[in-house]
């Protein structure tokens, strides 16, 4: 089995940092109801506002049919809702 690896990169206003990590646990408990393939998930905070999730699937096939499901429940939509610009998207391989 190879892991699919979701590298997203994006900024976040100091005044909702800590709103974003309150929102981590909700996000995450509706992506495991609801994401076939979602294995787990790390956000690391970067300087200037800018933060990194690395999120692993079980298969490409999982992270494309997560990623037309978007922010379909609430959790996942609050989460979003904090992010001001998205800096850059990854995919690859864990090895």
């Amino acid at each position: 089995m190879t892991t699919t690896v979701e590298l997203t990169r994006f900024r976040v206003s100091a005044e909702h940092a800590t709103d974003l990590v309150a929102a981590r646990g909700p996000m995450i408990a509706d992506f495991q109801a609801d994401r076939d393939g979602f294995l787990g998930a790390k956000l690391v905070q970067l300087p200037d506002g800018e933060w990194l999730d690395i999120v692993e699937w079980r298969s490409p096939a999982d992270f494309a049919a997560s990623r037309t499901k978007g922010g379909n429940l609430p959790g996942i939509r609050a989460f979003f809702a904090l992010i001001d610009e998205l800096v850059s998207t990854e995919e690859g391989t864990l090895r």
